[in-house]
């Protein structure tokens, strides 16, 4: 009895072992368990593929959202409340849609801010640091876009400067304004920009800033005597299946998290939007922007975001130093810590103060 036993747990091993190898034949996943330095494996450095995880949620919850979403202005908010209210578990879905964009955000900003700070941007992977902030750019399209879909008063009013800031750019903006289209509505083009334009960018950048950390590596660890460059052996070797698997876990604790909020605070929605009417303030990661509009109008969102964008991205061809380590970059260090705290600020100031009228009517 116990030699049959034996024997079929060995024949079961045996045949589950030739049923991997034979799936390994076909799509080469052993070719996964590529060299990776050990540093790879720690949380700071799995931020990126968290986020990367989180966009995995958007798009299946966004897949179901978009079955039940009417993107016409005569129909938008009613059938959000019909989500809500009648499909089932729409509430839930959407509230995960909801808090899984936002914490996207979080961890694409924390990636940055860990980029930044161990200098992974430097030679050879300045290309790389711009696909990651176009990368940033369309994360907060995706966001803006979502905003006014709910046509909310929230909505409205964000549509109104989408129409403001493609007047604004003149020829390059006309894509943003009620010009370029009379016969389909500018809230239906945004969704079809939600749903196939922003995700055809994200795919496209995605695809390429994959490639070139396979190509390029992880950066080396940013010790005080760390260049850049490729990795050292001292850092410490791991594999890629083991930072998979470990980013993988992490990404589960994020939708674990997202799960909580969604039942915990589901995702609101305003009364439907009235046009004209300026009572709302923009979704927080727009916030430092908000003041600039209060001094120079929507010109100031305009160039803000614009100056923000271009100053990042000209660090790695400021720094051109190849030391990796904080204590011998203070200089651009002091900089971006300085920048940090104008933008905390005045997020801070646009949190407290109240919504002022910011657009030409």
């Amino acid at each position: 009895m116990t030699m049959t036993t034996i024997t079929t747990d060995r024949n079961v091993r045996i045949d589950s072992h030739s049923f991997w190898e034979k799936v390994d034949e076909r799509l080469g996943l052993s070719g996964l368990a590529y060299p990776v330095p050990e540093h790879a494996n720690s949380l700071p450095y799995l931020l990126g593929g968290i986020t990367l995880f989180g966009f995995l949620v958007l798009i299946a919850t966004g897949v179901l959202l978009a079955q039940f979403y009417h993107p016409h202005p005569a129909n938008a908010h009613d059938s959000v409340i019909y989500i809500i209210t009648q499909v089932p578990f729409g509430d839930f879905i959407r509230s995960v849609h909801f808090w899984t964009a936002n914490l996207v955000v979080v961890t694409a900003l924390l990636h940055l801010i860990r980029v930044f700070t161990t200098a992974s941007y430097k030679r050879p992977r300045e290309i790389n640091w711009l696909v990651g902030l176009g990368l940033l750019a369309v994360t907060l399209g995706f966001v803006f876009t979502g905003t006014v879909l709910k046509w909310d008063q929230e909505g409205v009013e964000a549509l109104a400067h989408n129409r403001e800031i493609g007047e604004l750019l003149g020829l390059w903006g006309v894509w943003f304004t009620s010009e370029f289209s009379r016969s389909v509505p500018i809230l239906t083009r945004l969704y079809l920009g939600h749903v196939t334009l922003l995700p055809a960018a994200f795919t496209l950048l995605i695809i390429a800033h994959i490639y070139l950390i396979k190509q390029l590596g992880i950066s080396p660890k940013a010790t005080v005597d760390a260049t850049s460059g490729p990795p050292t052996k001292e850092q410490g070797s791991s594999r890629f299946t083991v930072h998979l698997r470990r980013m993988t876990g992490y990404g589960l604790l994020l939708f674990a998290l997202v799960g909580v909020l969604a039942l915990a605070w589901p995702a609101p929605l305003g009364q439907a939007g009235v046009p004209g009417a300026e009572v709302t303030k923009p979704p927080w990661m727009f916030l430092p922007f908000y003041p600039l509009e209060d001094v120079f109008g929507i010109r100031g969102l305009l160039v803000g975001s614009g100056v923000l964008f271009a100053l990042l991205a000209l660090v790695p061809f400021v720094d051109r130093s190849p030391w990796l380590s904080p204590r011998r970059r203070r200089w651009i260090v002091a900089a971006a810590t300085l920048l940090l705290v104008v933008l905390i600020a005045l997020a801070g100031y646009a949190w407290l103060s109240r919504p002022a009228p910011h657009l030409m009517g």
